[in-house]
């Protein structure tokens, strides 16, 4: 137990001094100039504002490293962080309050091996460095005194945890049970029966009858929260026409993508390099006679064809090579010709025409693209004088009299992705507008400026029936098949419950020895809980979405007994007793701090947090 606890505490003391000297390092313990010297007195200790301030700017930092943003006081207090902050000091307090009244201690020479062991305190022999550690401590701004009193309350802190967590464990009575749970097996034989497999005669309701159906189920036709709301909104495409494009920047683009309009013609060729011309010319002469192929070659060298394949070529990629290759046809091999690594066989596998686009016929595309560009930056540079107008009490719909804004409306409830929805700009600025916000012009992904206006938020409300009819048909349809599937379960269940057993046409599918966990496609998404359910002999309907199924429980099955249930099960016990051990160190802390009577001094956290940088 002893050694049990030593090793704790060595692995807690070294993890929290270590991330306390990283932590510190580069920043500086700050010290805040006030009279007041603490945040929280829990018992006979104290919450001093140094150590909150330094807790607050630590886990500023760590959520900056987290998400790469950092954030104020302001923000932080939004997210409780700032409370989370003094509820983890107020925590370690009462644990020291606590440790204090049953006077433990590490004492002096155990606090002089403590430090030795910290490597930001030896030197390069791995000895205690006296020097070191006043180096060491004066960069973060800690005198001696201090830091040894931290360490000695942590350590003394480690040391109780370690007694009440070493050797706690969850009675092994649970553990076999959930081992059991989890392993526990089923054999089961079942019907699968699907909607397709259903044959019904074509109907169609009356008007009469979709709209009983629709009184009767008008829960199914609900339509969401609505907003209403309207915009105006400038994209590239509406000004591209009236966008001028000089000659000489579209020659220029066109010169640029030379590569793009001036393809020449290609191959699709493969070659097989060999160590000399003897070789290469006796397996072209195998390849003329029909004595080998030119994959059997590939494959006699330990090569894929991958590793041959030169892709598509153009004569200046062949060298001496190439009259040769684009004279020869498809599937025909050429050579040997010499290479760089040396002479090679070639296997022509396509033919790729040239392509080649005159300027005449790329100008639409390049103007298009030069336009679109051009068209961007004159939204852009109107988009201040759009805010002015807006901010002078300029409504959307002035905007499309005095801009070439246009102006529409768009019942908006999250779920919609069409037309101007698709963007995820405008999403985020419908979800969060307002009846009290003023418009304001935004940008979209593709350069479109916008601004939108909430008119009305209309509630949840039924859909008009005229609109949901196809709905309501579809439903009804899906009803209709629905009881028609069920029908024939039922019926299928009496029949073999009566025999004992499925009847001798029906498809049986049959499973053995499957766990609550084990997934069977196109069944209803709970059977496996079901089955579990049932006793050995039993039928079963189960519905689901997709599929209805008629099972039979074949047997129960014991837990297997193998190396990984086992493994299972050992991995089972180590969450079980860190849960416990867990539980019981909170029910400590808890039990301390609830003694230990927390008094926060709120003048001083608003002071701190008025001075947090």
């Amino acid at each position: 137990m002893a050694t049990g606890i030593k090793k704790l505490s060595n692995t807690f003391v070294w993890i929290l001094m270590g991330l306390l000297i990283i932590g510190l390092a580069g920043f500086g313990a700050v010290n805040f100039n006030s009279s007041m010297s603490s945040v929280a007195q829990v018992g006979d200790e104290e919450v001093t504002v140094d150590a909150y301030l330094r807790e607050l700017q630590r886990e500023q930092r760590a959520l900056q490293a987290q998400g790469g943003q950092s954030l104020t006081i302001a923000q932080m207090a939004a997210f409780g962080l700032d409370r989370v902050v003094l509820q983890r000091l107020i925590s370690i307090a009462a644990i020291d309050n606590e440790v204090k009244n049953l006077g433990i201690s590490i004492g002096d020479e155990n606090l002089r091996k403590e430090l030795a062991e910290i490597p930001a305190f030896q030197a390069a022999s791995g000895k205690f460095d006296r020097q070191a550690y006043s180096f060491a401590l004066q960069n973060v701004n800690l005198n001696e005194k201090n830091f040894e009193a931290d360490l000695r309350r942590e350590s003394a802190r480690t040391l109780v945890q370690g007694a009440i967590v070493v050797g706690a464990k969850m009675p092994k009575t649970l553990t076999d049970t959930l081992t059991n749970y989890i392993g526990a097996r089923r054999s089961f034989s079942y019907v699968q029966l699907s909607a397709d497999q259903v044959a019904l005669t074509q109907v169609m309701p009356t008007d009469a009858e979709l709209q009983s159906y629709y009184d009767d189920n008008q829960g199914s036709f609900t339509l969401p929260e609505t907003k209403r709301i309207t915009y105006a909104r400038l994209s590239p495409e509406m000004i591209m026409d009236s966008v001028e494009v000089d000659e000489v920047a579209l020659r220029k683009l066109y010169d640029e993508r030379a590569d793009e309009y001036q393809v020449p013609e290609r191959r699709l060729v493969e070659r097989l390099v060999f160590a000399d011309e003897q070789s290469a010319a006796g397996a072209k002469a195998q390849l003329d006679v029909g004595g080998t192929t030119f994959e059997a070659l590939v494959e006699a060298r330990g090569l894929a064809l991958s590793d041959v394949d030169l892709g598509d070529v153009t004569t200046d990629d062949l060298g001496a090579a190439s009259d040769s290759i684009f004279a020869a046809e498809v599937g025909a091999v050429v050579g040997p010709h010499p290479t760089d690594l040396g002479p090679a066989l070639f296997r022509i596998n396509g033919h790729l025409e040239a392509r080649i686009t005159s300027y005449e016929d790329a100008m639409p595309e390049l103007r298009d693209e030069l336009a679109a560009d051009r068209a961007r930056r004159l939204i852009e540079q109107q988009a201040e004088e759009i805010n002015d107008l807006l901010a002078g009490g300029a409504t959307l719909e002035d905007l499309a009299t005095e801009s070439d804004m246009q102006v529409a409306t768009i019942n908006w409830n999250g779920k919609t992705s069409e037309g101007i929805s698709a963007y995820e700009g405008f999403r985020t600025a419908a979800s969060v507008v307002t009846l009290d916000d003023f418009p304001e012009a935004e940008f979209l992904g593709d350069g479109s400026l916008f601004a939108l206006r909430l008119d009305e938020i209309l509630p949840e409300r039924p859909e008009p029936f005229e609109t949901a009819k196809q709905k309501v048909l579809d439903a009804w349809n899906a009803d209709r098949v629905a009881a028609a599937l069920q029908a024939q379960a039922d019926a299928l269940f009496l029949a073999a419950k009566e025999a004992g057993t499925f009847p001798e046409e029906s498809q049986v599918k049959t499973e053995t020895g499957l766990t609550r966990t084990a997934y069977l496609d196109n069944t209803p998404a709970d059977m496996m809980n079901q089955i579990f359910t049932m006793e050995p002999g039993d039928f079963k309907v189960i519905t689901g979405e997709d599929s209805t199924v008629v099972v039979h429980l074949d047997a129960v099955l014991p837990t297997e007994t193998s190396e990984e249930m086992q493994l299972m099960a050992d991995a089972l016990g180590t969450q079980l007793d860190q849960a416990i051990s867990e539980a019981l160190f909170t029910a400590f802390v808890a039990d301390a701090q609830l003694r230990a009577a927390p008094r926060v001094d709120q003048q001083a956290l608003n002071a701190v947090q008025a001075n947090f940088q």
